[in-house]
């Protein structure tokens, strides 16, 4: 399996070390970067490089994941799920690294290097490695919904529409905001 891999500067040990075990365990690993320890770097950069890679290798066919790693991993699951194509989850267990992959179809997985040990990260990423989608039809029919609006922003109806609420205003048309 080709693992894609991009961090900032909280996850910079961590990917290090993560590239050695997964290198170890027979991965092809790439990395997006960065090169240095750089404390002001930015990582959507890194980030959106991997999940742009994963997406091409998949589209080759070309079995490929990625893993991306920051203080938190919020930012960095944002920053990958930008990439058209790319379902990325944040994972801060073994159970959800199972979900991701079982239930999501997830291909990048996001870990907060300030939140985990190396070895439960490591559990993780080998949970979610050898973990299969598992095609379920109510899995499938939603990650088909995602990637639907993500190619042209169709949605299935929204079923409020069909019933005015009162005042003969659509559902739609209710501002939230408004007190």
């Amino acid at each position: 399996m080709r693992i894609h891999i991009a961090t900032d500067h909280a996850g910079l040990e961590f990917s290090t070390q993560l590239q050695h075990h997964l290198a170890e365990a027979g991965h092809e690993v790439i990395d997006h970067g960065p090169v240095d320890y750089d404390p002001l770097d930015d990582y959507p950069a890194f980030c959106i490089r991997a999940a742009q890679a994963v997406v091409r290798d998949q589209g080759a066919g070309i079995p490929a994941l990625g893993v991306v790693f920051g203080g938190s991993g919020n930012g960095e699951q944002i920053a990958a799920n930008k990439v058209r194509g790319v379902r990325a989850a944040l994972v801060w267990n073994s159970s959800t690294a199972e979900l991701a992959r079982e239930h999501n179809d997830a291909n990048v997985i996001s870990i907060g290097a300030r939140q985990h040990t190396l070895e439960e990260a490591i559990g993780f990423i080998d949970r979610f490695i050898a973990t299969p989608f598992s095609g379920e039809e109510r899995h499938a029919r939603r990650i088909a919904q995602l990637a639907a609006y993500e190619a042209d922003g169709s949605l299935l109806p929204d079923p409020r529409a069909e019933a005015a609420p009162l005042g003969g205003e659509s559902a739609d048309a209710i501002d939230p905001e408004a007190g």
